[in-house]
């Protein structure tokens, strides 16, 4: 059974950078697509990063593009969520999703990993 665990969160300065990573065990991310999601309190989830099975396209939602960095290595079944100039809208809980090959929902998601910017 795959399973995807986030990492990276915690309390972190304002305007300061952080990376959150994705690490997948017990199969394999090689041949799907990846999507980084958000979720503030009280407010609604929020897909922000979407990553290709190669890792040559990637897509970024308007409220984190130029600040936010999606990549991924396949050979340790990893990806990274990097983050520069953190605001404090930032805080949330982020968890990484596997999109199924044939792209009809996220069949695996992880528990996630809480980032709490501080001003």
């Amino acid at each position: 059974q795959l399973r995807l665990v986030e990492s990276g969160g915690g309390l972190v300065q304002f305007g300061r950078s952080l990376n959150l990573s994705c690490a997948a065990s017990g199969g394999t991310l090689d041949y799907n697509y990846i999507t980084w999601f958000r979720q503030a309190p009280g407010k609604e989830r929020e897909g922000i990063s979407c990553i290709s099975a190669s890792g040559t396209n990637a897509n970024y939602a308007d409220s984190v593009k130029g600040r936010f960095t999606i990549s991924r290595d396949n050979a340790k079944n990893t990806l990274v969520l990097q983050i520069q100039n953190v605001k404090p809208k930032a805080t949330a809980l982020y968890y990484c999703a596997r999109l199924s090959v044939v792209g009809d929902e996220y069949d695996y998601w992880g528990r996630g990993t809480q980032v709490t910017v501080s001003s």
